[in-house]
Formats: C-alpha cells, structure tokens, sequence
C-alpha cells in the first residue's frame, strides 16, 4: 500500500535580528517547500531572531520582534496546508526558553522548549537560555494577545511532546540534543515515533562533517525511522560560519544532501520516503521492540492532517553516497562565503589586504578570488541576491560580473610594503600574485615612516637603537621590528579609508588579516601590526592546512606564482638583509616548527592538557627522535612563550573559526592573559621525571652488562 511522506529541511542564511529579511527568507523556504510538494517544512534553530543574538537574547525587544514575525507567518496565505516548524526564544512562566514553534493553518499546534543546550567551545546556551528538564511532561502556554487575535487559542502546549497526524508521529529535537548520549529520539524511537526532526545552529569546523553525518545514519540505524536536519547557513553577525549541510536519512542511508557551502541565502531540501519501511524496518529487530513495549509514552498532540500520499505511482528518495569535500577546497569555499557575507552585510566596497609575498597572505589573497569565483558561478546560476548585492557594492546598477578575476580587480586590493629589509624575491611573488588574481596592486616604501618613528625616539632620549646584526642587544632588535610592523597596520587602514577615493570611487574597504592560528597560539606577531585588522579568514586554520591549500589553489586555480611561494622559507623579513638574502626564518625565531605547533596546540585545547601531561604524552610520541630531557625543553619552551604573549590573544582580530583548537580568546578559549611564565611548579615536576627516567635507563643498562 505505501505512505509516503514528503519533508522538507531548510538551510537558511539568518542574519541576527534582521527581523525583515529572516522573515522573507522562511517564506521563500516554505513557498519553495509548498512547491515541492511537502507537507512538513522544519527551519533551522532560531530562525526567526537570528541564532547569534547573544546578550540581546535577555532584550524584551528581541521576544516582542519574534513574535511578531511568527504573527506574520500565521496569517501568511504562504504557510496554509503545510505543517511549518520555526524556532525563536519564548518566556514562560518567567524563563526563556530556546523554542520550537509548530503550526498548521493559523494554529500553533505545540511549542516544544529546548531540553539539551550546548555550552562548550562557541556555544554560551545557558547564559541566555533554560534547559526544559521536565521529560515528557506538558503545560498550557498563554499565548500573547496578538497571536491569540490570529488564531483563536488562548493557550497552547508548551513541552517535551509530538505531533500525532492521521498517518504518523513526528518528534522534535533541536541541534544539541542529537550530539547529547541521551538523544531524545531514542526514547521517541521506542514509543513508536517515525519521524524525527533536527533544527540545527551548528557551525562549521574543519573535518567536522563527517562526525555530523555519521550521528545523523546512527540515529535511525538502530531503531529505524526517519531523521531530518535543517542547519543555518552563512555569517549571522560574528566569528561562526554556518555550513548548512541539511540532511535526511531513513533507517541508516542518506537519501538526501543538501550543499555545506553556497551564496544560496534560502536552500530547500525535500525527500519523498514510505512509513511502511520504517515499519517493516523495526519489525525485524528483536531486541528494540521487547524494550519499546515497556517505554513511558510521550503527550501526543493530535491534529487533523495527514502527511503521506497514498498514490503509489510516486516514488521515493533512494539512499546515496554523501560527498565530501577535502580540507583544503572547505578552506577554499568555507571563508569565502564567510567574507561574502560580512563585505555585504557592512556594505562596504571590497577588501584591502598586505601582501607579503608568503604563505599567510597569499593564502588569505587565493581566498579572496575563491570568493568571487563563487560569486561569479552564482551570478550565472541565475542568483539574483548576489547580482543585486555585486552591483550595490561596486556601485554600478548594469554591472554583471563575468570572470573571477575582472571581479576581483573591483573588488580586492592588495599592498606589497615594502623596506630596506625586504628581499625582492618577495617583492616579485606578491606581484606576480596580484597580476594572477587580478587584484589592484600598490607598492609602497614604509622606510620614510620608520626612521621618522626612530627620529623622534632618538631626539627624546638620545640614544640610536640598533639591530641584532649591527650589535644592537635582542630588545633593540625586536622593538625595531615592531616600528616596521606597526607602520604596516597605520598605513593599511589609511589606503583601506582612502585608497578607493584616490581613484575617484565611493566607499572603503575592509582590512584584511593574515596571521594563523599557530602564530596566535605561540604569539608569533606583533601585537597591532598588520595581524590587526577589521576580519582574518585564516585566523582559525593551521599552516600545515594552509600549506596544503595553497598547493590546491595552484592546481585549482592555475595561479603559478603560488610555486615558489611555497618553496620559500616563512620569514617575517624584519630584520636586515645578508647579502640581499633573508636573514631571518619564523621558524627559527619561534624556537620549533610549524609541525610541532600544532602538535601544542591540539594537546593543549582538544586533550586538555598541560605542562606536565602534554610532556608525558610526547616523551612517548616523540621517543624516536628526542631524549626525555630534549622533550622537557620543547614543552618548557612552548608554554613559557605560550605563556608570555597570551595577552596578545585579547587584541586579536576576529576570525573565521575552522579549527578545534583555536586559541580565541573571545569565547572558544578562555585563559588567563597573565600567567606566571615560570610554570614554577609544574616545570619543577616535569623535571623530576625526567630525572626518574634516566635513573631508570641508568639502571636498565646495569642489569644488561
């Protein structure tokens, strides 16, 4: 016989409270869903206020806006004979709750509260919101007059409870509560609900996909059903990159992918799938139906719709293969829709960035004309969002853009600042660079504004700082290279404010940054250098990621000045010049490797170690090639300048967060930014293993002879 069932998951580009244009995009989804032919259409979390309204979450103005929103969905002809499930925060009884608001026809059917809220890593749930921890119990909702108008209910039911139609059950989980060990559809599974569904807010994160899709094929493995996610998508106001990636699975397969990375501001995905598979599915597993017969049954709300066809000349969605991208093309699409999102969201006029010449900047440069690669293939695709966001931004109501690099040349400028301690072989891979991508190229000398810094010391105090290599002492050295590095960041933001009025062209540009989340973790920068500025695409990404990127944007893109970009040794050039040659490599400066780097970084964020455990792990790891003793001076020398220049991480500027051990101190990572750099104690035990380690060779070696 067969019922099938058509569901529509939506990833949606929110903007937080951008009341306005959030509420046309759920429209466009639920008209888009309509057409499709479904009969339930589930956003993602939060999608009426925006999921990143942080500390305006405790404004009345923000409840009192979302309301009215779901005002204007009730009585939208738009949203009649669909069952629409939208999320925004709801008081009850005092207590603000992250909410799922389900309606049919001008009647909210149940608003279902949040039970499992995420408070880790980006996520701050709990400062704003209240977990329901009342399992399976419902209570009557008053509604505000100004929907009781609309719908002629005075009280709804607000809880832990599904939706019961004519032909099945629908549960409700809301983001958290898939990745939570005690998910909610388990238990929903056992009292006989066939479909589950996910509104998500969850970001993207480097390699992160795979462990989304496998939670989402496990939670209908085991106890069969059908699961569907809708995700946000797109930059909602801050350092997060929603990656939509909405799914659906029945009984363990994907039949349906939606896209993790697109201009796309409103995506609808739909799967036409039979209840009877789900039924005949659980019939045959033994152990899942003698546990269900004993499960406490949840509050059903009954409404008078049915969600399934009974033509069985329609077909269903069949399992598929869900493709992934590699680290180094989601580091090519990821902060690209990231930065095409905030430069038309600030409405400013394109980006500026200091081009180095190595590896940081360029990586940030490829990102850029990845950008408007994807810009142009949307425009051609017939988006009409990003033609009319294009043409506003470059000030030009026929402009169409055509190609990549035409786009980028209006769009991207990039600045080789040049001293006496540059080498021209940077000098011509940033312009070689620039010519390949299309950017608008200056070149600059930044010595004039150096000396006059000195000058002016030197007139106060009398005294003439030297470099290390003109028998300068080491704090000499290092406050000469940051006069240089500073006078970097004054004159970028100077040529991003005025640069574009120099050519007779409105606007201003934002500045972009280029330092890596290894740097940043070691503290390898100059604190208001030209690691300052408005956003850095690449802030959250290792160098060993970045490397491989820009060996993909060479073979992707066909940039060849990105070989011997590659070749090159990163060096900050600050210090002068051997013979015309680089003096100075980063490495070398830093004391270890970009390699080891990232080794400190994930034990110290991901394992939550310290001195003394990650020494312990890596006498291990690393016993092939290092004594105990060289060891302790690796992990004593990481976390002494780890220690030393945290404070730098409260200035850093915001970046797109990638990776899972970023060190960004404005919420994923929260440290002291004033340690006591001597790690007295900890030290002092690391010390004393390696000590008992040699005692105990010493002693192996006796036994031996």
């Amino acid at each position: 016989m067969g019922r099938k069932v058509t569901l529509a998951a939506c990833s949606l580009n929110q903007w937080a409270l951008d009341f306005e244009g959030n509420l046309g995009r759920i429209l466009q989804s639920i008209e888009i869903a309509r057409t499709k032919g479904a009969r339930y259409r589930l956003g993602p979390e939060l999608e009426i206020c925006g999921y990143g309204c942080a500390d305006h979450f405790y404004e009345s103005d923000t409840l009192l806006h979302s309301f009215q929103v779901l005002a204007k969905l009730l009585e939208s002809p738009i949203t009649q004979d669909i069952i629409c499930d939208v999320g925004m925060p709801v008081m009850h009884k005092n207590v603000r709750y992250n909410c799922r608001v389900i309606f049919l026809n001008r009647k909210i059917l149940l608003i279902r509260p949040k039970i499992t809220l995420a408070n880790a890593g980006n996520y701050r749930e709990l400062r704003w919101f209240s977990p329901w921890s009342k399992a399976r119990h419902v209570e009557e909702y008053f509604l505000p007059r100004m929907i009781q108008k609309l719908t002629g209910q005075e009280t709804v039911a607000f809880g832990d409870a599904v939706i019961a139609t004519r032909d099945t059950c629908v549960g409700s989980e809301i983001c958290e509560e898939l990745w939570a060990p005690n998910s909610p559809h388990i238990e929903m599974g056992l009292d006989g609900i066939e479909i589950f569904t996910n509104s998500s807010g969850s970001h993207h994160e480097l390699r992160k996909a795979h462990t989304r899709v496998d939670l989402v094929k496990s939670t209908t493995a085991k106890n069969g059903g059908i699961y569907v996610l809708a995700n946000l998508k797109g930059c909602d106001g801050d350092r997060l990159y929603y990656d939509g990636c909405a799914m659906i699975s029945v009984n363990g397969h994907i039949v349906a992918q939606g896209s993790q990375f697109s201009l796309d501001d409103v995506e609808v995905l739909t799967a036409t799938l039979d209840l009877e598979d789900v039924s005949s599915y659980r019939a045959e597993i033994s152990s899942r139906n003698l546990v269900a017969s004993r499960v406490q049954p949840y509050h059903r709300v009954k409404v008078d719709f049915a969600l399934s066809s009974l033509d069985v000349r329609v077909s269903t969605s069949e399992p598929i293969e869900w493709q992934y991208y590699s680290p180094e093309e989601e580091i090519s699409l990821g902060p690209a829709c990231w930065l095409w999102d905030y430069l038309r969201r600030s409405k400013q006029a394109g980006f500026l960035l200091p081009l180095s010449g190595g590896i940081d900047s360029s990586c940030t440069a490829c990102i850029v004309f990845s950008m408007c690669h994807q810009v142009c293939q949307s425009v051609k695709n017939g988006n009409q969002q990003v033609l009319f966001d294009v043409r506003r931004i470059v000030n030009n109501e026929t402009y169409t853009p055509q190609e990549a690099r035409e786009l980028c040349g209006r769009l991207f400028t990039t600045c080789y600042m040049a001293s006496e301690n540059s080498s021209q072989s940077t000098q011509d891979r940033a312009r070689l660079l620039a010519e390949q991508i299309g950017s608008y190229h200056i070149k600059l000398n930044i010595d004039m504004a150096v000396k006059a810094i000195v000058g002016v010391f030197t007139l106060v105090t009398g005294q003439v700082p030297k470099f290390r290599l003109h028998g300068g002492s080491s704090r000499e050295n290092l406050a000469l290279q940051n006069v240089q590095a500073r006078v970097r960041m004054l004159l970028a933001y100077l040529l991003a404010q005025l640069s574009l009025w120099t050519r007779g062209m409105p606007g201003a540009l934002l500045v972009l940054g280029s330092a890596n989340v290894d740097e940043s973790l070691r503290g390898y920068f100059t604190k208001y250098d030209c690691a300052s500025a408005d956003i850095n695409p690449i802030g959250g990404i290792s160098k060993t990621d970045l490397r491989r990127f820009i060996q993909y944007c060479l073979e992707k893109f066909q940039l060849t000045a990105l070989s011997s970009i590659i070749s090159a040794p990163p060096t900050a050039e600050l210090e002068p010049l051997e013979d015309g040659e680089v003096s100075q490599t980063d490495e070398a400066d830093m004391g270890m490797t970009y390699a080891e780097l990232s080794i400190y970084g994930r034990l110290r964020k991901i394992a939550k170690m310290g001195p003394y455990s990650m020494f312990c792990r890596l006498i291990g790891a690393w016993k092939e090639m290092w004594t105990p003793a060289q060891v302790a001076d690796k992990v004593k020398h990481f976390f002494q300048s780890y220690a030393i220049n945290r404070h730098k991480m409260t200035t850093l500027t915001p970046s797109y967060h990638a990776e899972s051990y970023s060190p960004d101190d404005n919420r994923f990572d929260l440290r002291p930014f004033l340690y006591n750099a001597g790690w007295s104690w900890q030290f002092r035990c690391i010390d004393e293993e390696v000590l008992a380690l040699k005692g105990r060779d010493e002693q192996s070696f006796e036994e031996v002879d």
